[in-house]
């Protein structure tokens, strides 16, 4: 599989693009900020079928010609040999989150999606400079403390600098709060170089973000229906496979988005017609517009399977948030000595 990587080496702002391998790419937004930020994938990995296929479609698409050139596997991930890919940049990806989410059971460590071990294994094979992996918010509850040491001892010992950090969405331009615990890890002789990004201004309303797509179809009462999404949404919900079906999540979710305008109970096929009365509901491209993906995304499979994708995506302003700071420090000239600076974490220094 080492042959994937035969075309990196296209660059971008004059320089070289970095190397980099995603696995539980989903539907692509961590792909998309990550190619933003200046890494081609040699491959992305995804073995749900709606989702590879989706990252399949937006590969060939002719509109978006010279972008998104990634080899897409369609696989289990536990199949997958980091030693195939030698002399990346970076291993990425989103590893599940049902061991961790407060809505599941948290297993952690004792549920069988946990992929965090195989995400070690491929680092351990693979040897890339950095690390990025991200999780939900229930990652860094106490609960999951030692389980947390346990993964930066391991990284520790393969030659990394590891931070934990919970990034909202929001601070990078998304309309929603979305917070994700992210992990980067960074060769030592690279760490020095790593800071995490800052937040950038406000970001946009549901209204601002939505004003174009809700009045797309001449609805009258898009103007009203804008102050009153005049805020950031809540954290889009409705990924589980074990979801009945497209809506914005359970009853609080539905609540906060009623309090924007938005009818929460089910997601539109279309914008609203011109004499709609009433809260609109979302179209799965108004969730991805929510989520970051660019207008020209799109995704395969019904309206359930597309928004399961949406629902589950790392917002692609995040991931290029992050991988630029990740790129700075690689492209940084490297310390001779592997005693970069460490960091703390959960308040102890590693």
């Amino acid at each position: 599989m080492a042959s994937q990587a035969a075309d990196v080496g296209a660059t971008r702002d004059n320089q070289t693009m970095l190397k980099s391998l995603e696995i539980c790419a989903g539907a692509g937004g961590q792909a998309i900020g990550l190619e933003r930020a200046g890494f081609q994938h040699v491959a992305v990995v995804e073995n749900d079928k709606h989702a590879a296929a989706t990252l399949r479609l937006n590969r060939d698409n002719e509109e978006t010609t010279g972008r998104h050139r990634w080899p897409v596997l369609e696989m289990d991930v536990h199949e997958l040999d980091g030693s195939d890919y030698p002399g990346l940049d970076l291993f990425a990806g989103g590893v599940p989150c049902p061991p961790f989410s407060i809505a599941g059971k948290q297993l952690g460590a004792d549920d069988e999606r946990d992929l965090f071990p195989k995400a070690l294994e491929i680092v351990r094979d693979a040897q890339p400079k950095a690390v990025l992996l991200e999780n939900v918010r229930g990652l860094s509850s106490a609960r999951f403390a030692d389980y947390r040491s346990q993964v930066v001892q391991t990284l520790e010992d393969l030659g990394y600098t590891t931070w934990w950090q919970i990034i909202n969405a929001s601070e990078h331009g998304v309309a929603q709060l979305r917070p994700r615990f992210v992990l980067v890890a960074i060769k030592h002789i690279y760490a020095e170089g790593f800071e995490w990004p800052r937040p950038v201004a406000s970001p946009p309303t549901v209204g601002e973000v939505l004003y174009s797509q809700m009045a797309s179809n001449g609805w009258g009462g898009v103007d009203d229906w804008m102050e009153r999404a005049n805020a950031i949404g809540p954290t889009l919900v409705g990924g589980s496979k074990k979801h009945g079906g497209p809506d914005l999540g359970p009853t609080r979710a539905r609540e906060a988005w009623l309090a924007l305008g938005v009818d929460g109970r089910g997601l539109a096929n279309e914008p609203p017609a011109s004499d709609f009365v009433g809260s609109p509901r979302l179209t799965v491209p108004m969730a991805a517009a929510i989520q970051g993906f660019p207008d020209d995304w799109k995704f395969s499979g019904g309206k359930t399977a597309s928004y399961r994708q949406v629902g589950n995506a790392f917002p692609p302003p995040v991931a290029e948030a992050i991988g630029r700071s990740i790129a700075r420090a690689l492209r940084k000239k490297p310390k001779q000595s592997v005693n970069a600076l460490k960091p703390v974490v959960d308040g102890v220094e590693q």
